[in-house]
């Protein structure tokens, strides 16, 4: 059973209570969506992604299935692959099937107990597979393990995660990820599309209420590691359609007027008010297309499902500019 109890290491236990309290005292108030993924939350977020109202797992894996050979065909033989985010590793398994005698495997995460699964499963999977994890937030400045054998390394960022980021964040996130891989390497990002608001409010807000779950656990995160007193029944999930940011938001809703305690801070809420705890951002191919050249690559191919809701695209770095 994961062990829900382990404390933070001092460092991360410092961040989680900066980001909470600095969020909280913003007028609208804000955690960053990377605390939703401790390992109840991380087990949560599986579920979600097994549910019919949540599309995106399930049209990323058909594409991922169907364009098996483009993908080995792009990737060139013997490549190592980087994942970003790696969760459970269900779609790579199926991508380093795809891939011609892959050389090696770097999952990144910061869920420590599916990160040595994922890289231990991947090792059992391919015998010959060079594995090495590395336990660090994929937003955060970090260099690749030493050691790597060689090849073409390939960037793996699967499950639209991309849309968590805003702007500036994606472009600074591609732009790490073109510095890991080199210009000799090459990307494979799956990227949400724009589609109807009933479709995506459902994938957010599903009839289960699996992703209520999901994130009203970070309330329950807060108070079991930083001593918080939330009441979890106080607050309700809400998604909502943000049509100028072309984001879906996860908001926690206040029921009430109430006070809520981190330590010796306290924060007000007001009935109606909320905190925002994450944004998914959609895309359509111009705009991501734009967004990865100005990170330095350019799309070599993009590929949709048959119901065109989501699309994977291989990215290779721009070719340098000739000197003026």
């Amino acid at each position: 059973m994961h062990d829900l109890t382990a404390p933070l290491s001092h460092g991360d236990y410092n961040l989680f209570r900066s980001d909470v309290v600095e969020g909280l005292s913003r007028p609208q108030k804000t955690i960053p969506c990377r605390w939703l993924y401790d390992e109840r939350g991380s087990d949560l977020f599986e579920e979600i992604t097994r549910l019919e109202d949540y599309y995106p797992t399930r049209a990323e894996t058909a594409i991922l299935r169907a364009r098996q050979p483009e993908l080995q065909q792009f990737a060139g033989p013997g490549p190592i692959l980087i994942e970003y985010g790696a969760g459970a590793g269900v779609k790579t398994e199926l991508v380093l099937e795809s891939l011609a005698e892959p050389r090696g495997y770097v999952p990144i995460d910061v869920a420590h107990e599916y990160l040595l699964q994922t890289a231990h499963r991947m090792e059992r999977r391919f015998r010959s597979l060079w594995v090495r994890p590395v336990e660090r937030d994929f937003m955060s400045a970090f260099e690749m393990p030493t050691g790597m054998p060689a090849g073409r390394r390939v960037g793996f960022f699967p499950g639209s995660t991309i849309g968590n980021l805003d702007a500036a964040e994606a472009e600074a996130f591609l732009s790490q990820m073109l510095r890991h891989v080199g210009p000799d390497g090459a990307a494979i990002v799956g990227v949400d599309l724009v589609k109807q608001v009933e479709t995506l409010l459902r994938a957010y807000d599903d009839s289960k209420g699996v992703t209520a779950q999901f994130n009203l656990n970070l309330l329950a995160r807060i108070n079991r590691e930083l001593g918080g007193d939330f009441r979890l029944d106080h607050f309700r999930h809400l998604a909502k359609w943000n049509d100028a940011d072309r984001a879906v938001e996860m908001h926690l809703l206040s029921l009430t007027d109430q006070w809520a305690s981190i330590g010796q801070r306290r924060f007000q809420f007001r009935e109606g008010e909320t905190i925002h705890t994450e944004s998914s951002r959609k895309y359509d191919r111009e705009g991501f297309g734009a967004l990865a050249e100005r990170a330095g690559w350019r799309v070599s191919q993009a590929w949709k499902d048959d119901k065109r809701l989501f699309c994977v695209f291989a990215l290779s770095p721009l070719a340098e500019r000739s000197p003026r």
